[in-house]
């Protein structure tokens, strides 16, 4: 039992400050201990940035390995700084003793926080080796390649690691002040003023590029979840639509049925049955109908007065959309017939939004609709010249086309959208209608 109690007591609720230091020790082994010398290479940089795209398209390629060059730079430049200061005295000495830093910078292309740790190991070596007590416990190489590490490794780590790279490299310095004394001047606060300035400079860079592509990936969301909304609203469009049009034949159905017996005079029974058991399965589809695709409607949606609209209506469209300033003339060709009403509707709907867009986006503009019945169904096309008026910006969501799509697509057409040669814009349609459903011009099957 008493085991028990000071197990309890052990592993009781800490203090706050406790919590804090376990954090603060947990944050230091994770940024400087875990996995040190891990293996990360340091990938190409893409060719997007503006600086990159200022570049002529020859040498663009190259610029993908910029880091990895002015990395290679900077070894060299460490190289050069031993060997100048032991020039003339032990050049060679010297040179060697920059051969360590400089294989520090090159470390953080590969396994940059096991650089840091390198070249704050090898500091005290290198001083020794090199015999200059103009600086402590920094040579002058040692002190260029230390600051290059920490902004490198900054740069491919974090912020979080900037910060604890900085109190080690503190930590550091003040342990050779304080224990191991200073045989020369201490470079010590000259490195910690000028490394604070160069994680600044590359912790301001890192979160305003990691910003930068949060901001882009947010854009990226957010596009693809208006295309979906607007391609769902389309769609809810369109199931409303249709929705009328079905209930409307099914309610024809259900009318026609009931009313069939009383237009023959003592029709059989089993007639009566038989119009009995139409009415009912018409009026049970049309129920279903209601329930199934009742959901789209929205709470405010009333449904049309007049039926919906065919290609018998085209010419009223145009006459409203040459009031609205369109100059739009019309060509039908092929024998009229009537079609589908789901492929009259359609075929009306997408005429009026290319007419639409036609609009919007190319004021003063002259457009043309084509309507043609083949055999195989029907073709439309709708072409605008370019606009020769002010194109005032649209802030629509991009429904037109979309919706456009969403119809061809629900009929099993093509559909091609692009712009015309003459800068215009062009849309054209093919429909098509099945065998079983064409008519001929007197209401027949053909």
């Amino acid at each position: 039992m008493t085991d028990t109690t000071e197990q309890l007591k052990a592993s009781g609720p800490k203090s706050p400050e406790f919590h804090l230091v376990r954090e603060a020790f947990g944050g230091l082994r994770e940024a400087l201990f875990h996995d040190a010398f891990a293996y990360r290479l340091l990938p190409p940089r893409t060719t997007e940035g503006r600086l990159a795209r200022l570049l002529p398209r020859r040498i663009r390629g190259y610029a993908v390995w910029t880091p990895h060059a002015l990395v290679v730079a900077a070894a060299l430049i460490t190289l050069s700084l031993a060997y100048n200061v032991g020039y003339g005295t032990d050049a060679v000495a010297h040179l060697l003793t920059g051969f360590i830093p400089a294989a520090a910078v090159l470390m953080t292309l590969v396994r940059p926080v096991g650089a840091f740790w390198v070249s704050l190991v090898s500091t005290p070596f290198t001083a020794v080796l090199g015999n200059t007590w103009d600086g402590w416990p920094w040579t002058p190489a040692a002190f260029f390649a230390h600051i290059v590490v920490m902004a490198v490794v900054a740069a491919r780590t974090g912020p979080h690691t900037a910060l604890w790279m900085w109190l080690a490299t503190a930590a550091y310095g003040l342990v050779t002040e304080v224990w191991l004394g200073s045989p020369g001047a201490s470079d010590a606060p000259m490195m910690l003023f000028v490394s604070a300035l160069a994680l600044l400079v590359t912790t301001v860079v890192h979160v305003r590029r990691e910003a930068q592509r949060e901001v882009t990936v947010q854009r990226t969301v957010t596009a693809i979840e208006r295309d979906k909304r607007t391609l769902l609203e389309e769609r809810t469009t369109i199931a409303r639509e249709l929705h009328d049009v079905v209930a409307h034949h099914m309610s024809v159905v259900a009318i026609q049925a009931e009313a069939a017996p009383y237009r023959v005079e003592n029709p059989p029974p089993e007639l009566e049955q038989a119009f009995v058991t139409i009415r009912e399965n018409a009026v049970s589809a049309l129920t279903e109908l209601r329930r199934v695709l009742g959901v789209v409607r929205a709470e405010d949606y009333e449904a049309p007065d007049a039926p919906q609209p065919t290609l018998a209506d085209l010419d009223r469209l145009l006459d409203n959309v040459r009031d609205a300033g369109l100059t739009v003339d019309k060509v039908v060709t092929g024998a009229v017939r009537e079609l589908p009403q789901g492929v009259e509707l359609s075929a009306y709907r997408i005429v009026q939004e290319a007419l639409s867009n036609s609009l919007r986006h190319a004021p003063g503009a002259a457009a043309r609709v084509e309507v043609g019945y083949v055999l195989g169904g029907l073709g439309l096309r709708v072409v605008n010249g370019p606009a020769t008026g002010l194109v005032k910006p649209s802030p629509g969501a991009g429904h037109g086309i979309t919706g456009m799509r969403e119809r061809v697509t629900m009929l099993n057409g093509e559909m091609t959208a692009e712009p015309a040669a003459d800068g215009g814009y062009e849309v054209t349609v093919f429909l098509p209608v099945p065998l079983a459903d064409r008519m001929d011009p007197a209401g027949e099957d053909a």
